[in-house]
């Protein structure tokens, strides 16, 4: 696996800018490049933090670090832009350089059935989207691209968070293809009724959606009886900018109408072990990414309902109007 860190890209906006002190974001399986990256920036004179939090995506943005260090910019590696605030950001997304073409092989026999792809990519395969799309067209496949809506950057792109584009195609084709990993395609499976199908680069496979889909929708139903039968509730809330998803406010007043314990939680990041001491919580609502509660409810002791799930526990929403909205 071979990334390109669009060194050219970089070196050009910090002339640029001009800044006296950068703080970096790399995400988690690129930070043993940063002793490279250091030696880029620290030659134009500039110095250089690198931040040692977790980076999970575009939104894991680390605005409070920076104001705390007080750098001139931030430069944010893998991800397209997201987020604007009073530090500038630098976005370097990062290219993935691989051979697709026997992946892109492969995925017709799983395609056999539609002409028509609804089609996405995660950013770091965007350089090579003008190709995809001449393959499939010359297979007599018609490629629609989901669209460019909330704070997706480019048409085609696709967020684990956000998937109005993917939902806003939806009528027009028969099936979605995402390239890229299992969180994005995952996502996708849950936000959509159409086919969802992965090309895994990175575990070279070709992916249907479907069983992975009816697998959460199960965990997901439990979680939210265990909500409802619950007695102690404690609602999550992240202080990071990005991360908020549904009312702690309004939740904690209905909760209570129904006669539960409810207590209001702040933290910087979401993890086992940081909830794990809050031993009378029978129950737990995240307000942070809802792929927390999706993705990562094996890793947690309690149940963990999203708010769109909470809102179908208190009664304000049905399952029916959840699935038909998406989970995400």
């Amino acid at each position: 696996m071979v990334f390109d860190f669009e060194k050219e890209k970089l070196i050009a906006e910090l002339k640029k800018r001009k800044p006296k002190k950068v703080l970096v974001q790399l995400p988690e399986g690129i930070k043993k490049e940063a002793s490279k990256i250091s030696k880029l920036i620290e030659a134009l004179g500039i110095e250089v933090i690198f931040s040692g939090q977790t980076c999970w995506g575009a939104c894991s943005l680390a605005y409070f670090e920076a104001k705390a260090l007080g750098v001139d910019l931030i430069v944010h590696f893998g991800h397209a832009e997201f987020l604007r605030t009073d530090i500038p950001v630098l976005y370097i997304e990062i290219k993935d350089i691989l051979n697709l073409n026997f992946l892109l092989e492969k995925s017709l026999e799983y395609l056999k059935k539609y002409k028509t792809i609804g089609f996405s990519y995660s950013i770091q395969h965007r350089h090579e989207l003008e190709k995809i799309q001449k393959f499939y067209e010359n297979k007599n496949k018609k490629i629609i691209l989901s669209k460019k809506l909330g704070k997706i950057a480019y048409e085609g792109h696709i967020l684990g968070c956000q998937y109005e584009g993917l939902k806003a195609i939806e009528k027009k084709v028969n099936c979605f293809l995402i390239l890229g990993n299992e969180f994005h395609s995952i996502g996708a499976a849950l936000a959509v009724k159409k086919p969802v199908f992965l090309i895994d680069v990175y575990n070279n496979k070709i992916k249907t959606m479907e069983g992975i889909k009816e697998k959460v929708l199960k965990q997901r139903a439990i979680a939210i009886e265990k909500l409802k039968e619950a007695k102690n509730v404690g609602i999550i809330s992240e202080i990071k900018l990005g991360q908020l998803f549904g009312s702690a406010k309004y939740l904690v007043e209905k909760l209570k109408k129904q006669n539960k314990n409810v207590i209001s939680i702040s933290m910087d990041e979401l993890t086992p072990e940081k909830i794990m001491n809050f031993y009378d919580i029978d129950v737990f609502i995240e307000l942070a990414c809802p792929r927390i509660a999706l993705d990562d409810s094996a890793r947690y002791s309690k149940p963990i309902l999203t708010f769109k799930e909470a809102l179908v526990a208190i009664g304000e929403k049905s399952w029916k109007e959840l699935l038909e909205s998406g989970l995400i």
